[in-house]
């Protein structure tokens, strides 16, 4: 049994996925769009580029994800994808990386009594982050 993540987006999937790869590292392992679907009653509404599926392979995880239409999409709520990095230049990275033009700045990066480095932010296509640098504060 395996327990994997799967993402929703509007209209940026594949540049959400790409995002995500380039900063944590990763692959893409499938993807499938509506220009490769066999007739256009098995499309989904929008253009050729939409992404029915995409199947990547990101910081070690199997994730998921595609696009959904306006009338189908829901705003993530109710968890948060966490991110544990070794060093406070991978902190800094990442967090640069994913935070750019984020959509909510819950929690500025910065020290915590559990975290040498904490933040909590959504980024500019709706997806929860945490990421988190504990060096010697946990042990």
């Amino acid at each position: 049994m395996e327990l994997n993540q799967y993402l929703f987006f509007k209209d940026e999937c594949e540049e959400a996925m790409s995002l995500y790869i380039d900063t944590l590292g990763g692959e893409v392992l499938h993807i499938m769009r509506n220009s490769d679907a066999p007739s256009q009653e098995d499309r989904m509404p929008g253009g050729d580029h939409i992404v029915m599926n995409m199947v990547a392979k990101i910081a070690g995880r199997l994730v998921m994800a595609s696009d959904n239409s306006s009338d189908m999409y829901q705003t993530p709520q109710g968890f948060r994808l966490q991110v544990e990095v070794e060093s406070r230049a991978e902190f800094d990275r990442v967090h640069d990386a994913l935070s750019k033009d984020a959509r909510s700045v819950d929690m500025p990066a910065g020290e915590t009594f559990w975290a040498e480095r904490f933040a909590m932010f959504t980024d500019r296509f709706g997806t929860p982050w945490m990421l988190n640098l504990t060096g010697d504060k946990m042990g």
